[in-house]
């Protein structure tokens, strides 16, 4: 059994869930997640400037993170475990700004989530340990890095995929509120 790469639109202008090229035999499975020309067909363009690959034990959480300037766009998939992948869509004037969706993300349903630019970006590690890796375009800039408190009343995201206390950063725990966000940004500039 074989599939092929299939990109789906979501209620968020530009958030694309990606079901990659997936070849199985006896021998277990080759999997493609990424190819520019298909994405560029289904209007992802990213321009690929860092990759990173993160490491977290089950219930912890990080975000909701984002750049105040030069907003990045993301490309996330999973290598091992399970994660609930959080996004909040800031980007100023937008029809969806101030609304959140989830999906989870896993080494078995294998698919990738396109974030793109001004988001706030989040996650909680479901599983036991989870191993993932995601792709930004554009560059990290320490001096424009924030984000908004990742259980913000405000924005009412379900993280009903918590197992127990959910473990978060200091830095992650004093992060601003949607509302201290709005009052002194007003919406992330994109594009």
């Amino acid at each position: 059994m074989n599939q092929k790469f299939e990109i789906e639109d979501t209620e968020f202008e530009g958030l694309k869930i990606v079901h990659p090229f997936v070849a199985y035999d006896e021998r277990g499975f080759f999997m493609k997640t990424y190819e520019r020309e298909f994405f560029a067909s289904h209007g992802i363009v990213l321009n690929n400037d860092e990759d990173m690959t993160t490491c977290s034990r089950q219930n912890v959480v990080r975000g909701m993170h984002f750049q105040l300037k030069y907003p990045q766009d993301k490309y996330i998939t999973v290598s091992i475990g399970t994660i609930y992948d959080v996004v909040v869509d800031l980007r100023k004037g937008s029809q969806t700004f101030g609304r959140w969706k989830g999906i989870e993300l896993s080494d078995e349903n294998k698919l990738g989530f396109y974030i793109p630019a001004g988001f706030a970006h989040g996650f909680v590690a479901v599983s036991e340990l989870v191993k993932f890796h995601y792709r930004c375009g554009g560059k990290y800039l320490p001096e424009y890095d924030s984000g908004i408190l990742w259980n913000d009343k405000d924005i009412g995201i379900e993280w009903s995929y918590l197992k127990g206390e959910p473990i978060v950063s200091e830095r992650d725990k004093a992060l601003m509120s949607f509302q201290e966000f709005c009052q002194k940004y007003q919406g992330l500039e994109v594009g």
